[in-house]
């Protein structure tokens, strides 16, 4: 049994009577122990997706159908208290911008520790304890100095150290990165990454890493999935999907990547931007950015299908 299946899951925003896809019929699954990375443009739907399973959506956003089968149980039948205990304990989360996700005005320890005492029931000595040791694993040094500063006083690279202290601190079986790096420097972003794979290894985490880095994906990934205006366009594992892109977005979005075998001043872009959901276009949603669009393409929005064994592609394209 996988650790996480998502089936269907649809998740719209509903404004003046009128429903918008952000996350619309996405399926995977995610095995114990494995890397899955979700790739896209921004506006793709992947933190949506992402906070559709922590069940952190909230209006005019609502999940309107699919199942997210955690160990077994369906997610979206659990209630906001059931949630809670499971949120930040069995599954948890590192956001962009760690400023953001925590508090100004607690001390960087306490956010370890309280996350201890809320779901591990431990004692505020043992807590304090754990969180030295949390701390000291992501690479913080001097913990039991740092434990009482406000997350103000630690550089980027440190705060998002930190934010991923609080999150592995309750060993969850699920680690959710939402483009964990995005505003750190190349080199702190490489440790960062590491460290992820290392406490991923150590307590045989499984992790969904969002990333428009292609880079980052070929490094990490054990599997991946191509999202676009909220929509799965290409699935496969990791190696199969770089050796064999089907879809043209995926083709697009590696051509993008800079190599040195390019000839100077030649770089690669798509065309237009990701349509906005109250923009969407009929048929195929990538259809006027695509080099080999059709008229047909305005009509049909294509189904994702096999291509391969355990590679799945959306585009009118497969079926010939």
């Amino acid at each position: 049994m996988p650790l996480l299946k998502v089936q269907g899951l649809k998740t719209y925003f509903y404004i003046e009577n009128s429903e918008y896809p952000a996350v619309d019929d996405v399926s995977f699954t995610l095995d114990e122990g494995r890397i899955l990375a979700v790739i896209g443009e921004s506006g793709s739907g992947k933190s949506v997706m992402s906070m559709s399973i922590m069940g952190l959506i909230d209006p005019p956003g609502k999940i309107s159908g699919g199942h997210i089968i955690f160990k077994g149980e369906d997610l979206l039948e659990k209630t906001e208290r059931q949630m809670r205990r499971i949120r930040g304990n069995e599954i948890s989360m590192i956001y962009q911008d760690p400023m953001s996700a925590l508090d100004p005005l607690n001390k960087a320890g306490d956010q370890i520790s309280e996350a201890l005492m809320i779901h591990k029931k431990a004692k505020k000595r043992e807590a304090r304890s754990i969180a030295f040791e949390s701390m000291r694993s992501v690479g913080i040094s001097d913990a039991e100095k740092r434990y009482d500063h406000l997350p103000e006083h630690f550089s980027g690279g440190m705060r998002q150290r930190l934010m991923i202290a609080v999150a592995i601190s309750c060993k969850p079986s699920l680690l959710i990165a939402d483009e964990p790096t995005t505003a750190l420097d190349v080199t702190i972003q490489a440790d960062i990454l590491d460290l992820i794979c290392h406490l991923k290894d150590e307590i045989n985490m499984s992790v969904i890493l969002n990333t428009h880095d292609l880079g980052i994906v070929a490094k990490m990934a054990d599997d991946i999935i191509v999202m676009y205006c909220g929509q799965i366009m290409e699935s496969a594992p990791c190696k199969e999907l770089f050796d064999d892109p089907r879809n043209p977005y995926t083709r697009k979005l590696m051509s993008c990547i800079p190599r040195a075998d390019k000839e100077k001043g030649e770089l690669d872009t798509i065309k237009g931007y990701v349509p906005h959901l109250t923009e969407l276009p009929k048929g195929c949603r990538f259809r006027n950015r695509c080099d080999f669009a059709k008229a047909e393409c305005a009509v049909v929005n294509p189904k994702l299908v096999e291509v391969k064994k355990g590679h799945f592609s959306r585009c009118i394209l497969n079926d010939r």
